[in-house]
Formats: structure tokens, C-alpha cells, sequence
């Protein structure tokens, strides 16, 4: 039985080009879908009152799909800034950046730090959390600071959020608009993470340190005194605002967070939890240990 394409199809199939077009322009991609929408309405019920009430009905629906992850993004900022605010994220890197002593190790370590904390936070508040910390360090050993921007980047939002295995927000998305098991799509990426991860930070690495030998990046990009004043300065705002907290109640806070993330991550292999209930589980104990004077 031959399938017919109709004037939909290829509407539709026009629209998927202009977003794709859009999305490589990294332009925004609201109204083109808005309008998209609207036409294939107008083309399926012939009537503008079906077109429009379509347009509301989309909204409706993506709403339901998407409240859960709105919910999620807006627990995990929440919960970053508290850290942040109380000056717990300090104590919690503070102990790794000992072994930032050279370039490399710096690049490699910022990494590796910022791929571990955005497996739980996700990248963009992760860049938040330590890299107010690792800057100033990475810069005092010889470490660009657009060297350590693209190592976060990179191990950010490239290797954590493309697998995004601990929160497993996005194959979730995934796995629900293909209609799929959340576990098949984190599967077949486990290949296709490693081997781009792989391939981009150790590519990122060698072009940095051939232009580094080159002359043509400066060190640090920006003069190390004027890096660590703004960032001092910065730091002695905070600890005032968070002078409330004493240095000791920090680092039982910290390892206390440490602790829990470890059990969250243990209680979802033994129970076997996925998607939706596995994202449900690392946000309750996020929501539910943040320090209590704050709320």
C-alpha cells in the first residue's frame, strides 16, 4: 500500500527545514514554530477558529509535556545559588585545586570537576558554582582563561549534558518524542558520547597548547592581578552576605551534600530508577537538604 504525500507533508516538512536553518543561525525559533503551527491548522481544518484554537491547544500540550523539566531547571538554580550564596561550593572545590599545578593538569582537572558537578547540577549552573574557584587557580599556573572556559564548555554542557545519565532530563525529552524506553537512549549515546568527548577535549587541548608554543595566545588573556582583584573583590561581597554561615557548619554542609548525591546515585542503580523517577529522586534530595536558614 503506497503512502501519498499531501500539501501537509510538505508544509511541515518546509517548516522542519526553516528550523533547522534557524537552529545553525542560533537564531530563536519561537515564532517560526508559532507559524508553523498555524499553517498546517489551517491546512488540516480549512477554518481559522481550528487553526488558532490549534496554536492554543500546542501551547496546552507542550506545557504537560514540559512541566517537569521546567520544574527541574528551576529547583537545580535555585539550589545552585543557595550553594553559591552560603559559600558552600567553595568548600566543596576548594580541596581539588591542590593538585591544579601545571597547564594540563589545570585544563584536565577543570574538566573532569565541571563534568562530575554538571552530571548533578547540569553545566550552566556548574559554571556557577566552580568557576569563581578554579579561575583565579587555573590562571596562577599558566592555564588561559579561555583555556579554561572551553574545558568546561567541553566537559560541561558538551560530555555531561549530552548523556546527562545522573539527572536523565534530556533523554527523557528524547525518549519520549521518539517513543522509546529512557534506557535504550541512554544506551546507544554511552558510544556516542565517549567518542565525541574523546575527540573534542583532546583536539581542544592540542590546538591550545600549539598556539600557546606559537605566541599566539597570551598568557591568561587577561592580566592575573586584574583577574584575581575583580574576583577577590567579588568573594568579600559574598562573604559578606554569608558571613551567617561559620567555617565549620560549611564543611559538615559540604560533605553532607557529597554524601547524599553518593546515595541518590547508589539508590538509583539498586532500585533500578529511571527517567522521570530518577530525576525525581536527585531533585527531592537536593530540595530537601538545602540549608534551612534560607528558606
Amino acid at each position: 500500500m503506497g503512502i501519498q504525500l499531501t500539501a501537509l507533508h510538505w508544509v511541515y516538512l518546509a517548516f522542519i527545514v526553516l528550523i533547522m536553518g534557524l537552529l545553525i543561525r542560533r537564531r530563536d525559533t519561537t515564532l517560526i514554530c508559532v507559524t508553523g503551527i498555524f499553517a498546517l491548522g489551517l491546512l488540516a481544518t480549512e477554518t481559522l477558529s481550528g487553526s488558532v484554537s490549534g496554536v492554543f491547544n500546542s501551547f496546552i500540550y507542550a506545557t504537560k509535556e514540559l512541566m517537569g523539566t521546567i520544574m527541574i531547571i528551576s529547583i537545580i538554580v535555585a539550589m545552585s545559588r543557595v550553594l553559591i550564596k552560603t559559600g558552600i561550593n567553595e568548600t566543596m572545590v576548594a580541596p581539588l585545586t591542590r593538585f591544579l599545578r601545571t597547564p594540563a593538569m589545570a585544563y584536565w582537572g577543570i574538566g573532569l570537576i565541571m563534568m562530575v558537578t554538571s552530571f548533578f547540577f547540569w553545566p550552566s549552573p556548574a559554571v556557577a558554582l566552580i568557576g569563581a574557584v578554579l579561575l583565579p587557580v587555573a590562571i596562577r599556573v599558566g592555564l588561559p582563561a579561555l583555556g579554561a572556559a572551553v574545558a568546561m564548555n567541553l566537559f560541561g554542557h558538551g560530555i555531561a549534558l549530552s548523556g546527562d545519565y545522573i539527572i536523565q532530563g534530556a533523554p527523557k525529552l528524547t525518549a519520549d518524542a521518539a517513543g522509546l524506553p529512557v534506557s535504550s537512549v541512554m544506551a546507544a549515546s554511552v558510544p556516542l558520547v565517549i567518542v565525541m568527548g574523546l575527540v573534542t577535549t583532546v583536539t581542544a587541548f592540542w590546538m591550545m597548547r600549539r598556539d600557546q608554543q606559537n605566541g599566539n595566545w597570551r598568557d591568561g588573556l587577561v592580566t592575573i592581578k586584574s583577574t584575581g582583584d575583580s574576583l577577590s573583590s567579588r568573594s568579600e561581597d559574598d562573604d559578606e552576605q554569608t558571613s551567617f554561615i561559620s567555617s565549620a557548619t560549611k564543611k559538615w554542609l559540604a560533605v553532607a551534600i557529597l554524601l547524599l548525591f553518593a546515595a541518590d546515585v547508589a539508590a538509583m542503580f539498586i532500585l533500578k530508577l529511571q527517567g522521570g523517577d530518577a530525576t525525581a529522586l536527585v531533585e527531592e534530595r537536593r530540595f530537601s537538604f538545602s540549608p534551612p536558614s534560607l528558606w
